[in-house]
């Protein structure tokens, strides 16, 4: 099972702003004038970093487990499916055009499904995601 969320820490800088650094990231970092904001950043810094690794094909790195003193900060809603289908095809070693024969779809449905800029319907990326074993769950929890 996958959790897409990755550990940060928060903290209060000189001059009142919180300043957001991810453990598993360190090209990443973010800030905002109060916790609230600070999420709202870091969720789309986040979301930034991983949707470029994913356009580019990039390695995307393994979440830590959040240690005392950090906060799990969630990849945004829009990116984790297709994150979760891009590893599962690396897992399996299946590519665009085995993933399109499974489907019964051209390759380029493959490619857009993989695409952060291209808006896939949930239902498609949960059909890919079947075909290679997996399934997506949705979990609600209490904000923090």
């Amino acid at each position: 099972m996958s959790a897409f969320t990755y550990p940060a820490r928060f903290t209060a800088g000189g001059d009142g702003r919180i300043l957001v650094e991810f453990v598993d990231l360190p090209r990443v970092a973010t800030d905002g004038r109060d916790e609230h904001e600070a999420m709202e950043e870091a969720i789309d810094a986040l979301g930034s970093d991983l949707s470029i690794r994913l356009s580019r094909r990039e390695e995307i790195p393994v979440s830590s487990v959040a240690k005392r003193g950090q906060r799990l900060v969630p990849v945004p809603l829009w990116l984790a499916p297709k994150l979760a289908l891009y590893l599962a095809m690396r897992d399996r070693q299946v590519n665009n055009s085995e993933m399109a024969r499974r489907l019964g779809v051209h390759e380029r449905v493959i490619r857009r499904m993989l695409d952060p800029e291209h808006a896939t319907k949930a239902e498609k990326i949960q059909a890919a995601l079947a075909v290679l074993g997996k399934q997506i769950t949705v979990e609600v929890r209490d904000a923090a």
